[in-house]
């Protein structure tokens, strides 16, 4: 008798030294179906998809594909056997073509005499029939370097494709796009589902999964929660089964007081003439300061212009009323300002040191003995109180911060900071890619911040949160800002996106 499920695991359990990280979980996945495995950041939605896909040797339990049971143990034998997995963080080589990026590792090869050469004729041809099958109509001698993130993932999902996958993984998968670009992910996620394939989905919108998922999967602390349809399931129900508790107010109250005007940018441009132009603001002490806007407005940008990883043709940027000339970070730290980049992976962690070094980096010219001893005593208290402080969940500080989960890893880049006690604190997408509970988290750590009187400047794609945590919020549109919304009622959706289009 056919099995009902394309994929099964049963009973998996995974420990690592000091930790459980899989507890007896299960996950059964229909065939041409979406199944949304949700939890927190830390539940061990990563770890359950490394063990199916043979990265990690699972201690016990069992893989099933159509109610047959198969050994796994590394990627390659995962792929042979139809399943595939489009990563969170894409590792591509955008010095190569679509093609090569898409054959890295199986070119296709053929004969010149007694030499085995690529046959770069039949990978292209390959590569473009597998485009075509997700509906991208690019070349596939294009650089790689010449596509957009959305692009790119695409390719990903053509590999994936081009593997006969009858099971794919995406991982976050809309972190870096567009809303454009979300749309054609989830029509050729539509054309995968029509085909039979079987697809497991791991994000924290909530929006997404009611919108594109069949069935959902919640796991909590290394165990398996339930599943149940996705129909039957609300935000809050979601919410509430995945963090163990109601999170009815997930945005902290706006009881905040300011003081007086610590920053203002007058005029601020780029040497850059499609990046930020002629762009004005204050920040006061004790306020979060939102910034919104589409992709490409300009944003990110601007904020590393000020904190000096930019070049600037004009305008200046006075702090407590006194111009400063900030050329580099070093200048930006000095005035006071710290920054918390977009991408934590590539620009905000150092991945192979502990969380102690990532913490300590920001202090240990603070913390010399005789000038050049490091003083690690006191070191080690600041590491210490910051992980009691913001509930850092960690075995110790010596933990490699590759190890911890999003939200964690996130926590440990705002005490970096914190340590270096900036009056003025600049946060880029300060929640992307952490889970629901996590961000109250975060949430709770910015209204503490501000309630102490440090100013805060957030940027943030999500409106809900950047409605929800705002005092006031500037939007910009093509590198202008196009509105400011500093009274509570017109804090609306509507109000923010009709700035944000403002293209002219």
């Amino acid at each position: 008798m056919a099995s009902e499920y394309k994929l099964e695991l049963r009973g998996v359990s995974k420990s690592f030294p000091g930790v459980k990280a899989l507890d007896n979980v299960q996950l059964s996945i229909r065939p041409g179906t979406v199944h949304a495995l949700m939890g927190e950041n830390g539940a061990g939605k990563s770890t359950l998809m490394k063990c199916l896909f043979g990265i990690y040797k699972m201690d016990a339990g069992e893989v099933l594909i159509d109610g047959q049971k198969v050994i796994i143990n590394n990627p390659d034998e995962a792929m042979k056997m139809g399943i595939a997995m489009v990563h969170q963080e894409l590792q591509p080589i955008p010095a190569r073509s679509v093609g090569e990026n898409m054959y890295l590792g199986r070119f296709p090869v053929k004969k010149i005499g007694p030499i085995q050469v690529i046959d770069h004729k039949t990978m292209y041809e390959e590569t473009e029939k597998w485009l075509n099958e997700v509906d991208m109509h690019f070349d596939p001698k294009a650089m790689l370097s010449t596509l957009s993130i959305g692009q790119m993932q695409s390719v990903e999902i053509a590999k994936a494709v081009s593997h006969d996958a009858k099971v794919i993984i995406f991982d976050e998968p809309t972190s870096s796009l567009s809303d454009n670009e979300v749309e054609t992910l989830f029509k050729i996620m539509e054309k995968l589902r029509s085909r039979g394939v079987a697809m497991i989905y791991i994000s924290h919108k909530m929006d997404e999964i009611k919108r594109i998922a069949d069935d959902i999967t919640i796991m909590r602390d290394g165990t398996y929660i339930g599943t149940w349809p996705a129909a039957e399931m609300s935000m809050d129900d979601i919410i509430a089964k995945m963090v163990g508790r109601e999170l009815t107010n997930i945005y902290p109250p706006k009881d905040r007081e300011f003081g007086e005007v610590i920053m203002e940018v007058d005029g601020l441009s780029s040497i850059h003439a499609r990046s930020f132009q002629n762009v004005s603001f204050k920040l006061r002490k004790g306020e979060i300061l939102g910034f919104g806007g589409l992709v490409g407005a300009q944003r990110t940008e601007l904020m590393e212009g000020i904190f000096g990883i930019r070049n600037i043709s004009k305008g200046e940027i006075k702090i407590h009323g006194k111009k400063v000339d900030i050329k580099t970070s070093r200048d930006a730290m000095k005035a006071g300002i710290g920054m918390i980049t977009e991408d934590r992976r590539a620009r905000g962690i150092f991945g192979c040191l502990s969380i102690k070094d990532n913490v300590g980096v920001s202090v240990y010219n603070k913390f010399l003995q005789a000038g050049f001893v490091l003083d690690h005593a006191r070191i080690n208290k600041v590491v210490d109180d910051s992980i009691n402080k913001l509930r850092i969940k960690t075995p110790n500080m010596q933990e490699h911060i590759a190890n911890l989960s999003g939200g964690n890893q996130q926590k440990v880049i705002i005490s970096r900071w914190l340590a270096n006690d900036p009056d003025i604190l600049i946060m880029d997408e300060p929640t992307r890619g952490i889970d629901i509970g996590a961000k109250h988290e975060i949430y709770e750590i910015m209204t503490d911040l501000a309630k102490q009187g440090k100013a805060i400047i957030m940027i943030s794609s999500e409106m809900p949160e950047l409605l929800g945590m705002s005092d006031r919020v500037i939007v910009m549109c093509n590198g202008k800002k196009t509105g400011e919304i500093d009274n509570e009622a017109d804090m609306t959706q509507e109000k923010v996106m009709s700035y944000a289009t403002q293209f002219n």
